[in-house]
């Protein structure tokens, strides 16, 4: 049996070498639609990474509050319009909201378009500028490379101090430590006291290209009207969560004046809910990769089978020629069905090389966390043996069934 097979392989392969053209045309036509379905997969794969990275780093234990939901308002709620999380809002939440093992976090964005200079030295005008209370690294899951956090005195100091994202390092500070250097923004000086680590960008938006400044210091800076504030919540346990969220909505509905029967004019979204939001998200693109990847291998199965069929109108005579020398049926039909998975996997190995190539070129593009495919590679590695068997079931049929007598004569 393992010599026949061993037979059916060497016979399969000399045939492969004795028809390279046809061959590498077929190889390609595999290799396309396993390209499209892993690179699509890695790509998704790389966008999933890096949305759950950044939600993930917060933590299960979170939550926040903010003016809108995180979900997709219906037609009825678009003509809503929340009001802002005012300073005032935010204050009175601060004071009231006492629940037991919990840390606030007060924030809000200044500016996305500042420009830091040190001594000589000046950054882009794309630095963003955020004011923030000493909890707002642990609540973001925000963590420092080199130097401290901010303590409570330098909030309720107002201390002209900073924490800096760590691509700072790649501009104004690329030859030194930028530990107790003194930056400018807007013309006020702040002191480095902690260097933030790396957390990448997403659509664009570059997490390490930022400025982080005690919150009263940055309301000075940044007096437009109707900021909006953010509150995050971050308790000691999950299983004190639910009973923080619940505490946390009452006493804001409280602060907004909302009788019982009025619906919350703001959001609330916990981390994990987001995670789990997001997946069912990705989990809708995945369905719409696996739905193109299959119409374009469904395109190469039948290309692949065509040509398969043409190989065995052209090698009738060969047939001919084994069936008269013994061979039988099995023999016949296992050689052409050994020769088309064989073709199929070298395009399936081709195409699982160029759809990562492909995807992980699209992820860096978009500046996603690349990680190895293991479930496009194996998809990959199944779907390219599967077309290889449906494709090649039918010639090998056919080749097996030709009259040896009628393919003697055929020329």
């Amino acid at each position: 049996m393992f010599s026949l097979l061993g037979e059916n392989i060497r016979i399969a392969l000399d045939a492969i070498k004795g028809q390279i053209l046809r061959t590498v045309l077929t190889v390609l036509i595999i290799a396309i639609g396993i390209t499209a379905l892993v690179g699509i997969l890695t790509f998704l794969k790389a966008l999933e990474n890096t949305i759950t990275g950044d939600f993930a780093s917060m933590g299960a234990n979170t939550f926040n509050i903010q003016r809108y939901e995180f979900t997709t308002r219906n037609s009825r709620e678009r003509d809503k319009i929340n009001p802002i999380i005012s300073y005032r809002n935010v204050r009175q939440f601060k004071d009231k909201f006492q629940y037991p093992f919990s840390k606030t976090s007060v924030y809000f964005t200044g500016t996305r378009n500042a420009e830091v200079t040190y001594e000589n030295e000046k950054t882009d005008p794309e630095v963003s500028v955020l004011g923030v209370n000493e909890n707002y690294l642990e609540n973001t899951g925000t963590k420092i490379d080199i130097g401290r956090n901010f303590t409570f005195f330098d909030i309720e100091n107002n201390n002209h101090v900073c924490l800096i994202g760590s691509d700072f390092k790649k501009n104004l500070f690329k030859n030194g430590d930028p530990i107790d250097k003194t930056i400018s923004i807007r013309g006020v000086k702040f002191k480095v006291i902690g260097l933030l680590e790396s957390k990448g960008a997403t659509f664009r938006n570059n997490q390490d290209l930022k400025v982080l400044v005690p919150l009263q210091v940055a309301r000075s800076i940044f007096t437009l009207p109707n900021i909006n504030y953010n509150i995050s919540v971050k308790v000691d346990d999950k299983q004190f969560i639910e009973g923080a969220q619940d505490e946390a909505i009452i006493t804001f509905r409280n602060i907004r004046g909302l009788n019982p029967v009025e619906e919350n004019n703001f959001g609330i979204e916990r981390s994990d809910d987001l995670l789990n939001r997001i997946a069912n998200i990705t989990s809708y693109l995945y369905y719409a990769a696996w739905i193109i990847s299959i119409i374009t291998i469904f395109g190469s199965s039948i290309a692949l089978m065509n040509i398969m069929l043409v190989s065995v109108t052209e090698r009738t005579r060969e047939i001919g020629v084994r069936k008269a020398l013994g061979a039988k049926k099995q023999t016949i039909s296992g050689q052409f069905f050994i020769e088309t998975v064989i073709i199929g996997q070298i395009g399936g190995l081709i195409g699982i090389i160029l759809g990562i190539l492909l995807g992980s070129l699209a992820a860096s593009i978009s500046n996603f966390e690349f990680t190895i495919p293991w479930l496009a590679i194996f998809a990959a590695v199944t779907t390219s043996f599967l077309t290889a068997v449906v494709s090649g079931s039918y010639p090998a049929i056919k080749a097996a069934k030709q009259d040896p007598i009628e393919s003697l004569r055929y020329e």
